[in-house]
């Protein structure tokens, strides 16, 4: 399924397995990895991170994942993980030559589609601390800042954002 939520930008379904896939979900491991260490990653390590925090469940019946394409470039992705009457955001990445050129909103607007066609009232993410970036966006489109809902190294944010 593929979906044009701006002119310039256009999401598609695809399998966490599929080669665009993996391609853009080592890169946001990598920019984890590298921000949360502020270092290279070392060798191993971004596979290691992949391993710790898979994205297998990505996918039907559990959740899906979205590339995006700015033009013809392939320029990020977002994840959604089904749980009862809401869904868990996650995996949101825009590569850096894309930033800034409304792919964080675009990739936000085909989730809140995908996950209100799925029947979720709402959507939830945990964040950290340092992607003040990340959490800037969801701010700007809605996302309130909530209780803790999820235990993880890594949560140290949560938000929501109502659907309907």
């Amino acid at each position: 399924m593929t979906t044009t939520v701006r002119p310039d930008w256009m999401t598609t379904a695809v399998r966490p397995d599929q080669p665009d896939a993996v391609q853009l979900l080592r890169e946001y491991m990598t920019e984890m990895v590298v921000r949360y260490h502020r270092r290279p990653a070392r060798p191993g390590e971004v596979d290691e991170a992949l391993a710790e925090l898979p994205s297998d469940d990505l996918t039907y019946p559990s959740g899906l994942l979205l590339i995006a394409h700015h033009g013809t470039d392939l320029a990020g992705c977002a994840g959604l993980r089904w749980c009862p009457d809401w869904a868990e955001l996650t995996r949101v990445f825009i590569r850096g030559e894309h930033r800034g050129a409304g792919g964080g909103a675009a990739l936000l607007a085909a989730v809140e589609q995908q996950a209100r066609a799925a029947g979720a009232d709402r959507i939830r993410l945990d964040t950290r601390a340092d992607l003040v970036e990340a959490r800037a966006l969801y701010a700007r489109h809605g996302y309130v800042e909530i209780p803790a809902y999820s235990r993880g190294p890594y949560a140290e944010h949560w938000f929501e954002k109502r659907l309907r």
